[in-house]
């Protein structure tokens, strides 16, 4: 449910978050846990989370939609006509790269919940994997130029890559995109695997977190979910054509420094000096 105390600019703020850092290789969970310790504001709720949530899902369906409209069409094509073209491969390579996610949250789900959530264990991760987005950046050539050329053995090695991500401070789309370009997926194919990828990721956490929400009773502020879902999108919409239109001439190096300058604020955090 929603906190019913939560103010406006809580939920601008949290919405806001969610939409930049959900597809930025810099981990939304390290900045979400920030604001309770610099903060007094209660928890956002569940319902909250669904929203924004699901704003991030319909931003990245927005901004690619005319490759999902391809991809819809060649779906059809191959129901019906029996055409297997590369788009049907790459429908086919998503969802099975999606697998180990699912399994795994399965699995893990009162663990991740629990016993991974801590201060530390973020500030590990962010920094870990903050490094080794420094590793595959350094790479100079790539084999794979686009998404639609991404192999089996790769897809399924993303995949599993991303099933990591379930550990609070890794970064869904930093892990997935860094397993790519490690296989030598050139960085805006891996990116735009790695979006795509995330709208059954995105959409099965949503649907879990609604469920739970649903066996809770729901008891929210229907505006305050709404402006948050509206946030969450735009951020979510400006932050990928941002990050897509920069990324050949930034690289990944940007991101690599901002997640071990938050990597080292949550161990201060963790470690008590602030």
């Amino acid at each position: 449910m929603l906190a019913p105390d939560m103010d406006v600019i809580q939920m601008i703020f949290l919405a806001l978050v969610q939409g930049v850092t959900e597809f930025l290789p810099v981990s939304s969970s390290a900045h979400l846990i920030l604001p309770a310790y610099f903060t007094d504001w209660p928890d956002q709720g569940l319902a909250f989370d669904v929203a924004v949530h699901l704003g991030s899902l319909l931003a990245v369906m927005a901004y690619f939609r005319s490759t999902l409209t391809d991809l819809t069409i060649s779906a059809w094509a191959g129901v019906t006509q029996r055409q297997f073209d590369a788009n049907c491969q790459l429908i086919l390579k998503v969802g099975v790269a999606t697998l180990p996610t699912v399994v795994a949250g399965v699995l893990l789900k009162d663990m991740v919940a629990t016993e991974l959530r801590s201060i530390g264990v973020i500030a590990t991760t962010t920094i870990v994997f903050g490094a080794l987005l420094w590793v595959a950046d350094r790479r100079t050539s790539y084999a794979v130029s686009n998404e639609r050329d991404i192999s089996w053995p790769i897809a399924i090695a993303i995949g599993l890559a991303q099933a990591i991500a379930l550990i609070p401070g890794t970064s869904r789309s930093g892990i997935t995109i860094t397993a790519a370009m490690l296989l030598a997926v050139a960085p805006t194919a891996a990116a735009r695997f790695s979006f795509l990828l995330s709208l059954p990721t995105i959409a099965g956490a949503a649907l879990l977190t609604g469920l739970d929400v649903a066996d809770a009773g729901l008891d929210a502020r229907w505006l305050d979910l709404f402006w948050g879902l509206v946030l969450s999108a735009v951020a979510a919409y400006i932050t990928i054509g941002f990050f897509l239109r920069l990324l050949d001439r930034t690289g990944m190096t940007p991101y690599v420094i901002y997640r071990l300058a938050l990597g080292a604020v949550l161990a201060s955090l963790a470690l008590g000096v602030f």
